[in-house]
């Protein structure tokens, strides 16, 4: 699929030149196998399905569905204005408030997104990244007001705002301090949220942009590598904080280039973490990922040919040994799913598990002549595409003058065009597109669910302390402009002060400035 040529057979000729070393055991350093001895014999990956819609009580129930009809984690989709620090009461919230996700403005919203469900119990994962350290803190504080402190809490928060500037464009702040609020969120969770992965290290939206799985995974790695950088200028231990570094991969259509590019980036990254950053640590050295099977490989003619899609994709990141999956409903390229589609997505899972026989071995694929070999190749690029964002200054000046935004600009403009021409078949689209589709039932949002949104968060507004709030906002003001990197406190006060996300972004605006892109031509 990344136009890299691919020879008619593979034989022992093909399998590195030390196999031992290159390949080894799973458990085993480097990890091209997996990063258990076990794998799914010992425990199965976590089935964690994406949900949000409307305010949090719709949403609410969605997760108590889930977790009725066997999902493992819940995984949390905020709508767009959530996603770019403004309250839902903003002008530019009007028409999408609740409508790719959920409405998440105060504490109390995250109070009410998950009531009734043992967050101390159950492994919550959040897809959010500019704001990520203020909705972690929206978290922290619902679950105080329960009685559960930080430390009971498990899961993972997005936060990665390299990511964003690359491709999927939800940014509050210029780079460098958004740089610094993240490394500063990555700080406080190493001390006070021992079971909780501070940043989920995304390649899944660079995909999702049109990159290579080549791209994907050089660009997603150099943006962890980045991260870890920074904390340690800081002054951090690496194995203080590596350990709970996760990462969030793509799986397409490409069955096994998907599989080597999981390969390749768990021997990368122990490689990496062991020898430049010097972590000494296993734990470490340990890349655990989340996958979800390709939005953009959704077709909206034809929806149900999805079904076959999704599960492909799934079994993919399944054999390159995910350790959590989301798999995308049948009629996402339409709306937001329906339980049904869901339900249906969440049953791809289970029949992957418990009836393919694919989990009954570790790594089957493991020193397969085409899979080593492509695994090899996958690792090439990377490095190539390590030298030539090192050349530009790293990573951060690289995102600054437009390089990665440029190629996979170039490679999805490449794969439209063979799409188009039809170079590239995809079923239903340029190829046996005969016949009619029938009319897929869709998710509606009711447009009444923004107006009641909207008088949530004045309420809030209207009943909370006054002095309490701005005194809140001052003291991050403050922090904002004091060198002293320890903000998380202060965004926790805020919490506690009922403080909406909204306001507390306008407030690091004020001090930080905000972001203009580059453009990438």
């Amino acid at each position: 699929m990344s136009g890299e040529p691919i020879r008619a057979l593979y034989t022992e000729a093909d399998l590195p030149s030390d196999p031992e070393q290159a390949i080894g055991l799973p458990g085993e350093y480097p990890f091209t196998r997996g990063v258990y001895r076990s794998m799914y014999r010992g425990q199965l990956w976590t089935m964690r399905q994406f949900a949000g819609f409307g305010t949090a009580e719709e949403t609410n129930e969605r997760f108590r569905y889930l977790l009725e009809h066997g999902q493992t984690g819940l995984s949390t989709a905020f709508d767009m204005p959530s996603l770019m620090g403004h309250d839902s009461d903003h002008p530019r919230s009007l028409g999408e408030v609740g409508r790719e996700g959920t409405a998440i403005d105060t504490v109390a919203d995250m109070e009410t997104l998950f009531a009734g469900i043992p967050v101390d119990e159950v492994s919550v994962s959040m897809t959010i990244n500019a704001p990520a350290a203020i909705m972690l803190a929206f978290y922290v504080v619902a679950a105080e007001r329960r009685g559960i402190g930080p430390e009971a809490l498990a899961g993972t928060i997005q936060t990665d705002i390299l990511k964003e500037y690359i491709a999927q464009k939800e940014w509050c702040f210029p780079v460098d301090p958004a740089m610094r609020v993240v490394t500063d969120m990555i700080e406080w969770c190493a001390s006070a949220m021992p079971r909780w992965h501070p940043i989920s290290i995304s390649g899944y939206h660079i995909r999702e942009a049109g990159s290579t799985a080549a791209q994907e995974l050089a660009f997603t790695l150099k943006d962890g590598m980045t991260y870890v950088e920074q904390a340690v200028a800081r002054g951090l231990d690496v194995d203080d904080f590596a350990p709970r570094l996760s990462f969030f991969f793509n799986a397409h259509i490409d069955f096994f280039e998907e599989i080597a590019k999981y390969r390749a980036a768990r021997r990368i990254w122990a490689r990496e973490l062991r020898e430049t950053f010097g972590a000494r640590e296993e734990r470490s050295w340990l890349m655990r990922f989340h996958t979800q099977t390709a939005g953009v490989s959704l077709t909206a003619q034809q929806p149900l040919n999805n079904i076959v899609r999704t599960a492909i994709e799934a079994l993919a990141g399944v054999l390159g040994g995910t350790q959590s999956l989301h798999t995308n409903s049948f009629d996402e390229a339409l709306a937001l799913p329906t339980e049904e589609a869901v339900r249906v997505a969440l049953r791809t899972q289970q029949i992957i598990a418990e009836e393919t026989g694919v989990a009954n071995t570790i790594d089957p694929l493991g020193g397969s002549y085409f899979v080593e070999a492509l695994t090899d190749r996958m690792e090439e690029q990377a490095y190539e595409y390590f030298r030539k964002i090192d050349e530009l200054g790293g990573m951060v000046e690289a995102v600054k003058r437009g390089f990665p935004q440029r190629e996979i600009a170039d490679a999805a403009f490449r794969y439209q065009q063979e799409v188009e021409v039809g170079i590239r078949g995809v079923v239903g689209v340029n190829r046996y597109v005969e016949g009619d589709d029938y009319a897929t039932p869709i998710l509606r949002i009711d447009p009444a669910l923004e107006a009641k949104q909207i008088e949530r968060v004045q309420s809030v507004r209207a009943r909370r302390d006054g002095d309490a709030a701005a005194a809140a906002l001052s003291a991050l003001e403050r922090a904002a402009r004091d060198p002293d990197p320890k903000k998380m406190p202060r965004l926790l006060d805020a919490g506690r002060a009922d403080v909406t996300e909204g306001e507390l972004v306008q407030t690091l605006q004020s001090v930080f400035g905000s972001y203009t892109e580059t453009p990438a031509f």
